[in-house]
């Protein structure tokens, strides 16, 4: 009978419960990605010129045609790091654990920590609010979140500028970014909305999913070592530093190669929302097809 009495107490305080409290998920864990969506892009990288499906205005065109990859040699960007809405989607392992409050155990916050340029990200979970628009930027930005069901919905503002695309296509520090983590057995579906008034005429959707690691990975597997070193010769250094690879407007050799190769229109590859949906494909059978690149 005390055992009944104590069982049926333990079941009513978990009745009172919030009902969002025992719907949560545990995200905790190791994980590695799946490549399956968007392998090119994520991997080998996307071609030059090629802003297809992305909903890009035009200062994020013209700054993406005017950006040179040998930018990427300069000693300040080899090491730079992938912001938060972008990092989730190259290569990296990420490791995902709770902090809780050790008399409570209320949940304060959930910690990623991402490979790739070893990055430490916190969602806060303990309601606290967003800073004053005039606090610090970060790569991975300020971030927090909350249950909805089990599905773990996370809003990040105070990110530095980074990349839409990591071919020149880029994301200002006023992009915020909404994230969804969804996770169903051994797998997570990450699924993230970026905002940017600067660069974006429609909010940016993408998805990447992960399998639990069920191996312990060696230290090693962790760490993403980067040091940047002179990688041109003869190139000015310190302050007398003054040559930043660029291409003057109409002046991109690349401008049709990704068009060209791919067999679509110029006005295709230069992107566009009108260009993230199918309706699209009626308009590009009335298009002509891309000049040969310049010589």
């Amino acid at each position: 009978m005390r055992r009944l009495h104590v069982a049926s107490i333990v079941l009513i305080v978990i009745g009172l419960a919030p009902s969002d409290a025992r719907a949560q998920a545990d995200l905790t864990g190791s994980w590695g990605p799946r490549y399956h969506e968007d392998f090119p892009e994520r991997i080998p990288g996307p071609e030059l010129v090629n802003y297809l499906g992305l909903p890009i205005n035009e200062s994020a065109r013209q700054w993406a045609l005017s950006w040179d990859p040998s930018r990427l040699t300069l000693e300040e960007h080899q090491c730079q790091v992938h912001v938060s809405p972008y990092i989730y989607r190259g290569p990296l392992l990420l490791r995902i654990w709770e902090e809780r409050d050790p008399k409570t155990q209320t949940l304060i916050a959930i910690k990623n920590y991402i490979s790739t340029y070893e990055q430490t990200r916190t969602i806060w979970m303990d309601g606290r609010p967003h800073p004053p628009e005039y606090a610090a930027h970060t790569w991975q930005g300020f971030s927090t979140g909350k249950w909805e069901g089990d599905m773990l919905t996370v809003t990040t503002t105070h990110i530095k500028q980074g990349w839409i695309r990591r071919n020149g296509l880029p994301e200002s520090d006023r992009a915020t970014l909404t994230e969804h983590f969804i996770r169903h057995g051994d797998y997570l579906t990450h699924i993230s909305v970026v905002t940017d008034p600067v660069y974006l005429t429609e909010p940016l959707v993408k998805s990447q999913n992960f399998v639990i690691n069920t191996r312990v990975l060696p230290p090693q597997a962790w760490l993403w070592p980067c040091e940047a070193v002179v990688e041109v010769a003869n190139r000015p250094l310190g302050e007398l530093q003054v040559e930043v690879p660029h291409y003057l407007p109409g002046k991109n050799p690349f401008i049709n190669e990704f068009a060209t190769q791919s067999g679509i229109p110029l006005e295709a590859a230069l992107g566009g929302a009108e260009t993230m949906y199918p309706e699209y494909m009626m308009k590009l059978r009335q298009l002509s097809r891309p000049k040969s690149a310049p010589k």
